[in-house]
C-alpha cells in the first residue's frame, strides 16, 4: 500500500465513512506475537479536543484487545479496502483469547514511527494514537430511549487518543 505522512492540516475522511461503512481495526500492545490484539470498530469518532487532534473509541469489557488497551498507553485505527473486509469480518467475531487470530486473518503487521504498536501493511489509513483519557459509560446518563437497547450491562469504556501521526493514502489527503 502506497501510504505517506498526512499533516493533520490535510487529512481529510468522510467523517461517517470509517466508522460506519468501512469499519476501522483498533490494534492495542506491541508489535510482537501474542503482545498486541486486534478488533474491529464501528463506534467512534475523530475530531478536536483539547487543542489536539483526537480518536475516540469503544470498548465493551469482555473484548480481550480491552487488556490491551488498559494495560498499554498507544492503539492505532488502520482503514482498509472492500479487499480486506474478510479479514475485518473474522476479527470482530473470533477473539484472540481463544485463537491466533492475528496470523489467521492474512494481516501483515509493521513497525509504525510513533508508537510500540503495530499498524498494517495492508491499511490506507494508519492512525497512531496514545491514550490521553478514558471513562465508563454511566447508563444512568443515557437521555435517549434507544441506547439501554444496544446493552446487556456490558457498558463500553470510552477512550480519547491524540492522533500523534496519520500516514494514508491520496484519497485521505486533500
Amino acid at each position: 500500500m502506497n501510504r505517506q505522512n498526512i499533516p493533520f492540516n490535510q487529512f481529510v475522511m468522510r467523517p461517517l465513512a470509517g466508522w460506519d461503512s468501512k469499519w476501522f481495526l483498533l490494534t492495542a500492545g506491541e508489535n510482537t506475537p501474542r503482545n498486541f490484539n486486534s478488533m474491529t470498530v464501528s463506534w467512534g469518532a475523530l475530531g478536536f479536543v483539547w487543542g489536539k487532534p483526537l480518536a475516540i473509541v469503544f470498548v465493551r469489557p469482555q473484548r480481550y484487545t480491552r487488556q490491551f488497551i488498559d494495560r498499554y498507553d498507544t492503539f492505532s485505527l488502520c482503514a482498509f479496502p472492500e479487499l480486506q473486509r474478510a479479514a475485518l469480518e473474522m476479527l470482530g467475531t473470533r477473539s484472540g483469547r481463544d485463537s491466533d487470530k492475528m496470523t489467521a486473518c492474512g494481516l501483515t503487521p509493521i513497525t509504525l514511527s510513533h508508537i510500540a504498536c503495530p499498524g498494517f501493511a495492508e491499511a490506507e489509513l494508519i492512525l497512531q494514537c496514545r491514550k490521553t483519557y478514558f471513562s465508563d459509560l454511566d447508563p444512568a446518563n443515557f437521555l435517549a430511549d434507544s441506547i439501554p437497547s444496544n446493552y446487556q450491562g456490558d457498558y463500553h469504556r470510552i477512550y480519547f487518543g491524540e492522533i500523534l501521526a496519520a500516514d494514508g493514502t491520496e484519497e485521505y489527503r486533500r
